[in-house]
């Protein structure tokens, strides 16, 4: 029986869910103002063995409490929005959703990690009619969202691979490298969104 038990079948309705509310969100903010919110919606439920792995690292047991419970990221969704104030916009509107409330959030847009990572990361939990793992019905689950820039987007990419990639040459130097790309991306971004503005005022 894999980690996530009976509710397997929850979780890849969950997702499906998550990702027309967004995909309905971007069409609507489309139709009133011309232009899109964001650009790429990624998500996914985080595989079996993923999900064990990480349970086990935790020292958690290897059932659907911890995998459901105790961690908070069994379905992950990624948005890429091309301006930093487009990624406030859209956090502002799903706070405003009925079946959502925010857990847990944390802007590393504002305040970057040491090694340069920047994005914003929420915990939201979505009520669904299905039961949960505390028997609840509706039920209650857990979404973790990341909102970044585009630019975002690749630098984490680039960090992601050099992460997880076990023989790298100069390890310390791509790592300064890194985070120097992270700011130089970070001042594009506030640039563009400036240009944008002044653009705007024009109208």
């Amino acid at each position: 029986m894999n980690i996530y038990g009976e509710y397997t079948p929850v979780l890849d309705k969950l997702l499906k869910q998550m990702t027309e509310q967004f995909t309905t969100l971007n069409q609507n903010y489309e139709k009133k103002y011309h232009e899109r919110l964001y650009e790429h919606l990624r998500g996914r439920v985080k595989s079996e063995k993923s999900m064990e792995d990480k349970c086990q690292r935790k020292g958690l047991p290897l059932t659907p409490n911890s995998a459901l419970r105790e961690n908070r990221d069994s379905v992950g969704l990624r948005i890429v929005c091309n301006f930093v104030d487009d990624i406030y916009t859209c956090i502002a509107v799903i706070k405003k959703w009925d079946n959502v409330s925010v857990v847990k959030e944390k802007d590393y847009i504002t305040n970057a990690k040491p090694n340069g990572y920047r994005s914003y990361h929420m915990i939201l939990d979505v009520m669904v009619p299905e039961q949960d793992v505390d028997g609840n019905i509706p039920g209650h689950y857990f979404v973790e969202v990341q909102l970044r820039t585009i630019a975002m987007d690749t630098w984490a990419s680039l960090e992601h691979e050099m992460k997880y990639k076990h023989q790298i040459k100069n390890p310390e130097m791509i790592g300064k490298e890194l985070k120097r790309v992270a700011d130089e991306l970070a001042s594009c971004d506030i640039s563009m969104q400036t240009i944008r503005q002044l653009i705007r005022e024009g109208d």
